[in-house]
């Protein structure tokens, strides 16, 4: 895509006025990510955002992800540059359905995956990440239940790798869990040399062929620490353009054309140009749930 130098250069002047960071995660359009002075996955991003003294934060990606930098960085603006951005998965789970699924399983432990509202993390005893899942897992004491929210694919994945039983919440990725073992096949026919990496998102049938299991972050560092040239990429396609990049003489090729997030495609450079212009739209967390929620966040960051 040819990028208007002159949007570009506004999108800068008005980042210097404001004091203001621009965060991409890995699923944006690429030039998204060539103007973000952060790229990387969501709490990541958030933790990063959180150690500048940046006065303001545009956070391209959803609306969760936004509300963890609120959540991290109360005395700093946070915007979001388009409030359709909302991740289904994390639509799938609500705190008043959570709280009623608490009271029938007798006050379980809730482990809740980053991927959830503020709200949700408030009503939450610890968070994970896609990274972190099994630990945090283990972590809790075995003659406790847990309630794991809202993915199953990776409450199942983090299930398998602790011996653990968990009690699931049905919500799932709608990108990764199309993901099916043929399109795994297709893939290793049309890239015989070429290793598959799939999140832990994607259904246990998927993970159970695959040469390595990571979160995106997981999945940057693995090709560029390993000896392959090939690779197999089952996640949202915005990584590969970050894997090109680091690794320019290595190949990546996604595991379907289907890996593509519809809701993190919204934001353009239009739309950080006016988020920056206007300080809108804001996303703020109540304090009283900000708090909750921040427990939930450093229970997890104690592991």
């Amino acid at each position: 895509m040819d990028v208007p130098d002159d949007l570009v250069q506004e999108i800068n002047d008005l980042r210097r006025r404001h004091k203001a960071i621009i965060l991409s995660h890995y699923y944006q359009r690429p030039e998204i990510q060539d103007i973000a002075d952060f790229v990387g996955d969501s709490l990541e991003l958030s933790r990063q955002a959180a150690g500048t003294n940046a006065e303001v934060i545009v956070f391209c990606g959803v609306h969760f992800m936004a509300e963890s930098a609120a959540i991290l960085s109360p005395e700093k603006v946070v915007v979001l540059p388009d409030l359709r951005a909302t991740c289904p998965m994390a639509d799938m789970v609500d705190a008043a359905f959570l709280r009623n699924r608490k009271t029938e399983l007798d006050e379980p432990v809730v482990v809740s995956y980053v991927n959830t509202t503020a709200d949700v993390k408030a009503e939450s005893d610890i968070c994970c990440t896609s990274a972190n899942a099994v630990r945090v897992i283990q972590s809790i004491p075995r003659d406790r239940q847990i309630l794991f929210v809202p993915d199953r694919n990776l409450g199942l994945y983090a299930a398998k790798q602790t011996g653990r039983e968990l009690v699931l919440w049905p919500g799932f990725c709608c990108v990764h869990d199309e993901l099916e073992p043929g399109d795994v096949f297709k893939a290793r026919r049309k890239h015989p040399e070429a290793l598959v990496l799939v999140h832990p998102e994607c259904r246990p049938e998927v993970i159970e062929l695959a040469d390595k299991v990571a979160g995106t972050s997981g999945m940057l560092r693995f090709v560029q620490e390993s000896d392959a040239r090939e690779f197999i990429v089952g996640t949202e396609e915005g990584l590969i353009y970050q894997m090109s990049k680091k690794c320019p003489g290595k190949k990546f090729y996604l595991l379907s054309n289907d890996l593509i997030c519809n809701a993190m495609k919204l934001t353009t450079l239009t739309k950080v140009r006016d988020a920056l212009k206007n300080l809108e739209p804001k996303v703020t967390v109540p304090e009283r749930v900000r708090q909750r929620a921040l427990r939930a966040l450093e229970r997890m960051l104690a592991i």
